[in-house]
C-alpha cells in the first residue's frame, strides 16, 4: 500500500456546496393608509389657508367694483354700468387704508348735454392711481390719472353740422359741403387741443370742388368755434388728439383728479366740465 510521502502535504477536500442564492429583494412595506392621513390633512389645511383669503379678497374686490360701477353710472348718466377693475392684492388692506392703488374704469356712451357745442363721449377709459374718498362719500380723489376718450364722426358731424370723416393725416379731418345742383365741396381741417378741454379746427383747405361764397361761409361757421368735451373728470387736461378710422381719439392726463357725487336735483349745465363719480 502506498504511503504518503513525509513531505507531501495532505490534500484537503472541501465538500461541494452549491452557490448561495441571493436573497430576494425585499420591497419596503407599504405605508399603512392610516399613516398618510396626517399628510393629506396638512396639505388640505395649507390649501385652505391659501385659497380662502384669496377668495375672500376677490369677493371684496368685486363688491368695490360693483359699487364704483353703479356710482359712475348714476353720476355720468351712462345707459349701462361701466367696467371697473381694482388692481393689487390684497384689496382688503387697500380698503382698510381707504386708498385703492390702481383702478381701471371703461364707460360707454357718456352724454354731452343739450347744446350742439358739446360732444358726447362714445368711450372713456380711465386709469386712476391712489383713489381715496371723503368721509361723507360725497367726493373721491385720485392722486393721478390718465384717460382716453373716443369721439365718433357721427357725433362730430352732428356738432359741426357737416359730414365729417378721417383726413389724409393723423391731425386732419375731412368735411363735405353740399352745393346746389348736386355739387359738393370737400375740405380738410387740422384738429388740435384748445384750453378748457376743447377741440379746435384750423387751417381748412379745399381739396375738391368749387369754393363758392356760400360754401366758404358754411366752412367758416362750422370751424369757427372749438368743441368742448364735457363729463371729463375734473383735473384731467386734454394733451393730444388724433384721427382714427371711426372718429377722434383724445388723450388726457392730470393730477389730483376729483369726482363729485351725483345730485339728482342738479342737472348738467353747458360748460360744466366736472365729473360726477362717487365711489
Amino acid at each position: 500500500m502506498h504511503q504518503p510521502h513525509p513531505h507531501e502535504p495532505h490534500a484537503t477536500h472541501t465538500a461541494y456546496e452549491p452557490h448561495a442564492t441571493h436573497a430576494a429583494y425585499d420591497e419596503p412595506p407599504a405605508t399603512p393608509r392610516g399613516n398618510r392621513r396626517p399628510a393629506v390633512i396638512a396639505v388640505a389645511l395649507l390649501l385652505l389657508l391659501v385659497l380662502v383669503p384669496v377668495a375672500v379678497d376677490r369677493f371684496l374686490a368685486v363688491q368695490v367694483e360693483s359699487r364704483a360701477a353703479k356710482a359712475f353710472q348714476q353720476g355720468m348718466h351712462t345707459p349701462l354700468p361701466p367696467e371697473v377693475h381694482v388692481h393689487g392684492f390684497p384689496v382688503l388692506t387697500q380698503i382698510a387704508a381707504d386708498r385703492l392703488r390702481d383702478v381701471d374704469i371703461t364707460a360707454h356712451d357718456i352724454p354731452a348735454g343739450d347744446t350742439t357745442s358739446l360732444l358726447p363721449v362714445s368711450e372713456l377709459s380711465l386709469h386712476l392711481a391712489g383713489l381715496t374718498k371723503s368721509d361723507d362719500n360725497r367726493e373721491a380723489r385720485a392722486r393721478s390719472a390718465q384717460a382716453t376718450a373716443g369721439l365718433t364722426y357721427t357725433d362730430i358731424s352732428n356738432a359741426l353740422g357737416l359730414p365729417i370723416s378721417q383726413g389724409s393725416r393723423p391731425d386732419r379731418l375731412k368735411a363735405t359741403v353740399a352745393l346746389p345742383l348736386g355739387n359738393t365741396v370737400t375740405a380738410t381741417a387740422t384738429v388740435s387741443t384748445a384750453p378748457g378741454n376743447r377741440i379746435a379746427f384750423q387751417d381748412f383747405q379745399v381739396t375738391a370742388g368749387p369754393l363758392s361764397a356760400a360754401a366758404e361761409a358754411v366752412l367758416d361757421k362750422a370751424f369757427a368755434r372749438p368743441l368742448r368735451l364735457q363729463n371729463i373728470p375734473e383735473g384731467l387736461h386734454l394733451r393730444s388728439i388724433t384721427t382714427t378710422e371711426t372718429g377722434l381719439s383724445a388723450y388726457f392726463s392730470g393730477t389730483s383728479i376729483t369726482f363729485h357725487a351725483a345730485d339728482p336735483a342738479q342737472h348738467t349745465t353747458p360748460g360744466n366740465t366736472s365729473s360726477h363719480l362717487p365711489t
